[in-house]
This record gives structure tokens, sequence and C-alpha cells, in this order.
């Protein structure tokens, strides 16, 4: 196209001139393609009727008070709100995720699917060939439309506004402890008005005798205050 180009601006180079020209100039770069995900197709945002048929997982940022980024991993069970787990690390890759999900499965079983947006960490190779071959059904959600994963998005908001904004963490490992000890309050002893004010262990044990299967979750052990487990945390 070059070459055409200078023909019609009457310079008679052939094209070999032309192309040395062109490399030595540095024009020769690659074009950076914007790799196209394929048509997501849209599902309502329904709600199970029992555990491990959808699960919902994403990402969060946050950074230390020395400047490190980290970033977290959250999984729930769409069905009563409980949240699985929340890593922390520097990176997480797709392989990371794998193992988590690994562990949850060796402990809770696997769901039917799970829904996730169009992360790197999701949309990669090594993840699809994971989920088929446990028979998961990997469900993306529109790019730029975080509603239509909601469940998490509002598990998310949560976490933000309770742990990771109102405290100020030196290291990863004290971010993941005070995580941790949130986590078990948000299963076993926070209320949720979308579970009829319920947290979501109760709610699960109120209608075991209706599932089939064994769901083992985050179990409630001795009445226990936010205040006193963030104060074991910090000490």
């Amino acid at each position: 196209m070059m070459h055409s180009h200078m023909r019609n601006l009457n310079f008679l180079w052939n094209h070999k001139k032309v192309y040395r020209i062109y490399r030595e100039t540095g024009l020769n770069m690659r074009r950076k393609h914007k790799k196209r995900l394929p048509s997501r197709v849209v599902e309502p945002l329904l709600w199970p009727i029992q555990p491990n048929i959808t699960w919902s997982m994403d990402f969060m940022h946050d950074t230390l008070s020395n400047g490190v980024t980290f970033r977290t991993l959250n999984i729930i069970d769409d069905f009563n709100r409980e949240a699985f787990a929340i890593t922390m690390d520097t990176s997480l890759t797709g392989k990371r995720v794998i193992k988590e999900l690994n562990q949850l499965i060796a402990w809770r079983g696997a769901p039917q699917k799970i829904r996730v947006d169009n992360g790197p960490e999701f949309i990669c190779e090594v993840l699809e060939k994971w989920t088929h071959g446990h028979k998961i059904d990997l469900k993306f959600i529109e790019p730029g439309k975080p509603h239509q994963n909601g469940y998490i998005e509002r598990f998310n908001r949560s976490f933000r506004e309770e742990v990771l904004d109102a405290y100020s963490f030196n290291r990863i490992r004290e971010a993941q402890a005070m995580a941790h000890a949130w986590l078990w309050i948000y299963n076993n002893l926070r209320p949720h008005s979308s579970l009829g004010y319920k947290p979501p262990v109760a709610f699960l044990d109120e209608r075991r005798k209706g599932l089939r299967g064994a769901f083992p979750s985050f179990v409630q052990y001795a009445e226990q205050s936010w205040e006193l487990l963030v104060s074991n945390v910090i000490n």
C-alpha cells in the first residue's frame, strides 16, 4: 500500500527500496488487534432453587499502605449468598483460580455453572479446559454490564466498604486475616434482606431437609462479636 502511495506521488522507487526504508524508519510495527470476545448469551439473574447450581466469582483490587497493589478473588454461592473464599495476592492467574476452585469443590462439591465477567483470567484457555473437564458451564456476562453478575457485585460492595476502605494494611497477610474474620461474620451473623434478614448459614440450615445432597458450610461454633474477631486479628 505504501509503494502504491509513493507511485501516486510520482516517486518511481521499486517496492524493495520502499520496504527497506519502511523498515529502517521503524514503521513496520505489528498492529495490535483487540481480542474479540464471542457473543455472550444474555441470561436473567435467577435465584437458584438449591446450593451448588450457580456460583459467582469476581476480582477486586486494592493497595497496601506501602503502595503495593494486590488483588482479591471472591467466590460465592448464589443460592444463599454464602461466601466461600476471599483469596488475596499480588498476582492471581488462571491457574491460581483453578487451584482455589479445586479446593472448594473438594469441600463443597461442584456447581453446575459459574458466572464470571470477561477478565483475562476467566477467558483463558486453561480455565476453559478445566471447566469442560469438570462438566461445569462457564457463564460469561456481557462486557460492561456488571449488573448481570449482581450477587457478587453486591458482595464486593459490602467487602469494600466494611474491610478494604475501613482499614489500612501494611502486608497482604494482615488483609487476608481480616478478610477471613469478616467472612465468618458475613456468613454466620450478618443478616441479608434478600434472605429474609437471615445470615447465609442460618438460611441454608433451615432448608437442609428439603435439599438433596450434603452442603457443608462455615459452621458457627459460638456467639462472637465482630469487635472480638477483629481484636483477635489485630493482636
